[in-house]
């Protein structure tokens, strides 16, 4: 039996997954059945797109409660430590790209939680593995796809 993958996340971020569960499940699962119920009363089923299109939404909503029931059983709450020097999971940091770049912030999440559009990136990403444990005033080569770069960490918070 191997060990399944811990989810890190912000209490917040389990409250979040929580909700869009119930919702999946009490509303949209309904949604989806009263489709396939419709589609049904178009006629032939093999020729049926609409019947066809509501079972592909109805595997893809199944497949999203499954996630998220695993990831929710999996979760591993972030706990904020009170060291505001240091960079770790749940806390942003504010960095300059080196030599004369603009200040960038950015919070570290776990995987479930993460959303660059939002400013909260991945544990898992190259840019938070390299930031991780470093302190207020480090200078850090990040790699990334477009190549290495040198950053300044200025604010931990």
């Amino acid at each position: 039996m191997s060990l399944e993958k811990k989810y890190y996340m912000t209490k917040e971020g389990k409250e979040k997954l929580e909700k869009e569960l119930e919702y999946l499940k009490t509303e949209r699962r309904q949604e989806v059945v009263e489709r396939i119920k419709i589609a049904r009363g178009f006629g032939d089923l093999s020729e049926n797109s609409e019947y066809d299109a509501a079972k592909d939404e109805q595997a893809f909503v199944e497949q999203r409660i499954t996630q998220l029931e695993k990831m929710i059983r999996n979760a591993v709450i972030i706990e904020n430590d009170e060291n505001n020097n240091t960079v770790s999971l749940g806390k942003s940091v504010t960095f300059i790209e080196l030599p004369d770049g603009e200040e960038e912030t950015y919070t570290i999440v776990g995987s479930a939680e993460a959303d660059p559009f939002e400013g909260k990136i991945s544990n898992d990403s190259p840019m938070a593995k390299s930031l991780l444990g470093k302190e207020v005033g480090s200078e850090v080569t990040v790699s990334t796809p477009g190549g290495d770069i040198q950053v300044k960490i200025i604010k931990v918070e």
